[in-house]
């Protein structure tokens, strides 16, 4: 059994869904030599988050992101937590329903994703930094 592990460093992105599996597979842990495992996805971050989700028509990113404002308003009366702008505690709701994981299977040496699956970084602030992930690989060599 074989651990690997690395930080993945995203851009900023503006706010949305954003595919991401390119930039991701560049920065993580090699999986072309594990027969078999699992690679783990880990945002360090509570106003983003990490999902799997249609890689190849652009609208479905769309519309997940207006369908979570719709959801998860700004400025509702009853939050609390209001000290870091308008979209702060809805992106950091956001982050429960969604969450900050992600377990993909390793088989053969590649990402056992579904043709048409693919890694989203969800930015759920209008102006965020960087985002940051770890990735774990675990795995048989």
């Amino acid at each position: 059994m074989i651990w690997d592990q690395s930080f993945i460093e995203l851009a900023p992105l503006p706010r949305g869904f954003h595919l991401v599996t390119n930039e991701v597979l560049a920065q993580a842990p090699d999986p072309r030599n594990c027969e078999m495992g699992l690679l783990h996805l880990f945002i360090q971050h509570t106003s983003a988050s990490l999902a799997i989700n249609e890689n190849a028509d652009p609208d479905v990113r769309g519309d997940l992101e207006r369908h979570f404002n719709f959801m998860v308003p700004e400025l509702a009366p009853h939050y609390k937590h209001t000290t870091e702008g308008p979209e702060d505690m809805p992106a950091h709701i956001k982050n429960v329903l969604i969450g900050p994981s992600l377990t993909i299977p390793v088989a053969n040496g590649h990402l056992a994703l579904g043709t048409w699956q693919g890694i989203y970084l969800c930015e759920h602030r209008d102006h965020a930094g960087g985002r940051r992930i770890v990735a774990t690989l675990q795995g048989r060599w």
